[in-house]
């Protein structure tokens, strides 16, 4: 009777072990933002935001060399216009101004409506790639391992080679 009851206490523990063992998770990392940078995809849409940067810093510089010189022939004419023509004048550069910053808050919000429309599918795509890899590994949480991103130790898994391979770069 001793002797089952130790065979038996020993089953327990030997399925309360396995239990323990199976239960626990698999952990891998990625640093998400290197993928992203290195991804193909990525540095076109870079690229494409930076032409479309350049593209309003000409325009709004452009703008605002046209400002310089009003203010200074403005300046120069002063003294022979009357006070009500200074006055107007005064009035239409400050026009001219405001709708200088009103250009550039234009277009600081136009790029960031452009940088989410070219980012967001890449991002759709890498995530899926993870999630393949992952699943494929048969990982259970993949964490980010991006600098600043909360990850203090990645001594598990990393994934970015395999990701990058199926992602085909």
């Amino acid at each position: 009777m001793k002797q089952f009851k130790k065979v038996a206490i020993a089953i327990v523990l030997l399925v309360a072990a396995t239990s323990f063992v199976n239960a626990q998770s698999k952990i891998a990392h990625i640093n998400v933002t290197e993928l992203l940078g290195e991804m193909p995809e990525m540095k076109a849409a870079q690229a494409e935001l930076k032409k479309l940067q350049e593209t309003y810093r000409a325009d709004i510089e452009s703008s605002m060399t046209e400002l310089k010189n009003k203010y200074t022939q403005y300046s120069n004419e002063a003294t022979s216009k009357s006070e009500e023509e200074n006055q107007k004048r005064a009035q239409e550069l400050q026009g001219f101004e405001k709708n200088i910053g009103d250009a550039q808050q234009a277009a600081q919000q136009e790029l960031a409506k452009k940088q989410a429309e070219l980012f967001e599918p890449i991002s759709i795509k890498a995530k899926a790639a993870i999630e393949k890899v992952a699943a494929a590994q048969d990982y259970d949480y993949v964490i980010d391992a991006t600098q600043g991103g909360g990850l203090i130790v990645a001594k598990g898994k990393d994934l970015l080679a395999e990701v990058k391979q199926e992602l085909g770069f």
